[in-house]
């Protein structure tokens, strides 16, 4: 398994995995990985052993495409080096750059290999994988506009872990803390997190703090956390108990699952690992991505009535309390979203995976 940068390319890989396991127990899985991303935080508690490998992301800058190609080379050798100690069957990319050396690697050793594409709009990585790809894999069929060899392609939807599947709010919230009679908020900007929509989001904290029976979830994202607490403690703003602010959220399945509304980003596997636990949102695509996929995520899950979508030009303090004032008098309207997220989910992504490798 390779994947890496971020969370959504790293736990569709855990997802594809695990289910390889359940099928196959005696299966053996290594993922190779990358020391500049979120890899090396979260494999080490995944359960598979993972190596390291030199990566570099694409430039347009010559000079500096030059630098990623050497780099990339490198990193090839050295996955080739481990290939041929490891000896594996397959080898399967679930998107960011350390995929670039490691599929590499794997077309040359002669292993069959996959790729998987969680976005509408395909990363650089994968369109430029695909050509070496015995499959790939498709979050979204209108990826498909953007690559080359329909004939390898099956739509899939987006690997989930079964942790995000028969959540339960009573049980998540007793795991958390927080009292059944509670209106909990979870808001999260993904792993990184986002300047701008935390700054709403740090407004809107404000106008939380103290309420009665109202909790506010506040995942910052571990770039942001220290900026965020920074402006706590000089506005001196004395957070009541009702006010949670977490850098990284480890245990999204019971943030989730403990939330009556989500506000989030609308990356690929946000919004699949929201749909699955069956929970409403308000989703904020971030417009500073290729092909500007997280739009499209969102107007799919708003389209089946799951979301409401919200540009992040329109992401407002005065637009999210309405919205959220209106949501939490309404219990019926959340009740229906819930309900049409859930059939939103890709429930079976990784079986259909399983069973394509598998033949």
């Amino acid at each position: 398994m390779t994947g890496g940068g971020s969370g959504g390319h790293i736990y569709p890989a855990l997802a594809i995995a695990d289910k390889i396991k359940q099928k196959d127990p005696d299966s053996e899985i290594l993922y190779i990985g990358n020391d500049l991303g979120l890899e090396k935080d979260i494999l080490p508690d995944s359960g598979y052993p993972f190596e390291l490998v030199k990566a570099r992301w694409f430039e347009k800058n010559p000079v500096e495409l030059l630098k990623t190609g050497v780099v990339t080379m490198q990193g090839r050798n050295q996955a080739l080096k481990i290939m041929k100690k490891f000896k594996p069957d397959v080898v399967i990319g679930t998107g960011g750059f350390v995929c670039v050396p490691v599929m590499l690697a794997g077309k040359k050793y002669g292993a069959r290999c996959y790729i998987h594409e969680q976005n509408a709009y395909p990363g650089v990585a994968n369109r430029f994988l695909e050509g070496k790809a015995d499959k790939i894999f498709l979050g979204f069929a209108e990826a498909s506009h953007y690559l080359r060899h329909p004939e390898k392609q099956v739509v899939t939807g987006n690997p989930v872990r079964s942790r995000f599947f028969n959540i339960n709010k009573e049980r998540s919230r007793k795991k958390l803390g927080i009292s059944d009679d509670d209106f909990v908020i979870f808001s999260f900007a993904g792993s990184q997190g986002a300047n701008q929509m935390n700054a709403v989001i740090y407004e809107f904290m404000k106008t939380l703090n103290g309420r009665k029976n109202v909790v506010l979830l506040f995942g910052t994202g571990t770039m942001h956390y220290g900026s965020i607490m920074d402006r706590v403690k000089t506005e001196k703003v004395e957070l009541q108990d009702n006010i949670r602010i977490e850098a990284y959220i480890t245990e999204m399945q019971e943030y989730l699952g403990a939330a009556d509304l989500i506000i989030g980003r609308a990356g690929a596997l946000s919004a699949a690992e929201i749909c699955m636990c069956g929970r409403p949102s308000i989703l904020v695509p971030s417009p500073n991505v290729p092909g500007n996929h997280q739009f499209y995520n969102a107007k799919a899950v708003a389209d089946a009535g799951g979301a409401i979508l919200i540009e992040e030009k329109d992401f407002t303090l005065d637009r999210l309390v309405s919205e959220t004032e209106k949501l939490m008098k309404e219990p019926e309207t959340l009740e229906s979203m819930g309900k049409a997220a859930y059939k939103n989910a890709p429930k079976n992504a990784t079986d259909i995976i399983y069973s394509v490798i598998k033949d």
